[in-house]
């Protein structure tokens, strides 16, 4: 091969790998979809103003809770039609999109050994689907929490794999979100195999937890985790203790494609000042 077809084909080569480790690496930039708030932080739980409050503060989305309260029927308020109605609608107008639900009540009514929980877990996939909601967050603190509780667990995964045929054929993803770390989240991911069982991981929760977060969202990556909690318990976001810029190079690792919600803890100038501000500060770390 003469010298000058040497070069061209070198530079040829080079600027494929160029070009292909550029595509790789743009493949591995997270996707965020939305950044949204709870609408417990927003104190509107399963109420519809939240979508209004959230617009005005500038935020995607609102993450909305099935609500505490249980109905006469036995149901939560947003078991009722009537009330995904008025949420389809407010959404419409608003902008505001309802990217996954939450059931903030098994904090208090264990999943683990409640049956009233076992089966209003199984009647929310209908809810997110008529929702077009594809995120179910599961709560597992309080009386649900599962730490140093081997009976809780597996009474928890044998619940699940009964509740992950009717997630998969509804396209519904069903999140954990608890103080448990990667390796028994892992366990549990192992025990139910479906790929409608992810986790549902919160910075803050877990950092207060000591677990290194940083590690454990590299290690369950982007097929394990369903969605991300934003939250830092010792201030508002960039003045506390959760670097989110390096939160952000985590999902940009693992190629995370969903969406973040704010979930705050410190709010000493009011939900709707606070939250703007944490908005604010996500906006720049994911610009």
């Amino acid at each position: 091969m003469r010298r000058r077809d040497f070069l061209k084909s070198a530079s040829a080569t080079a600027l494929a790998a160029s070009s292909f480790s550029q595509g790789a690496e743009e493949q591995k930039k997270c996707k965020l979809l939305g950044i949204g708030a709870c609408d417990w932080t927003l104190k509107l739980t399963a109420k519809t103003e939240s979508l209004d409050l959230a617009k005005r503060i500038g935020l995607d989305g609102v993450q909305v809770d099935f609500g505490g309260e249980v109905h006469p029927n036995g149901k939560l308020p947003l078991h009722d039609e009537k009330l995904q109605d008025a949420f389809l609608a407010k959404s419409a107008e608003t902008g505001v999109k309802v990217p996954s639900l939450a059931l903030g009540v098994l904090n208090r009514v264990a999943y683990k050994n409640d049956d009233n929980a076992r089966q209003w877990v199984l009647d929310s996939a209908p809810v997110a689907k008529r929702l077009k909601t594809p995120v179910v967050l599961l709560a597992f603190f309080g009386n649900g929490d599962l730490r140093n509780d081997e009976p809780g667990i597996e009474a928890v995964i044998a619940r699940l794999k009964d509740l992950a045929p009717r997630a998969e054929e509804a396209g519904i993803v069903y999140g954990i979100e608890s103080w448990l770390k990667a390796p028994v989240l892992e366990r549990i991911l192992d025990a139910v195999k479906s790929p409608s069982v992810k986790v549902y991981y919160d910075v803050g929760n877990m950092h207060k937890e000591s677990e290194d977060i940083h590690a454990a969202v590299r290690r369950l990556g982007r097929e394990r985790i369903c969605e991300f909690h934003a939250k830092d318990y010792d201030d508002l976001y960039g003045k506390g203790s959760i670097d989110f810029a390096k939160v952000r190079a985590d999902m940009d690792v693992i190629g995370y494609t969903g969406w973040m919600h704010i979930e705050g803890v410190k709010i000493p100038n009011g939900v709707e000042q606070d939250i703007r501000y944490d908005l604010e500060h996500l906006r720049k770390v994911f610009a």
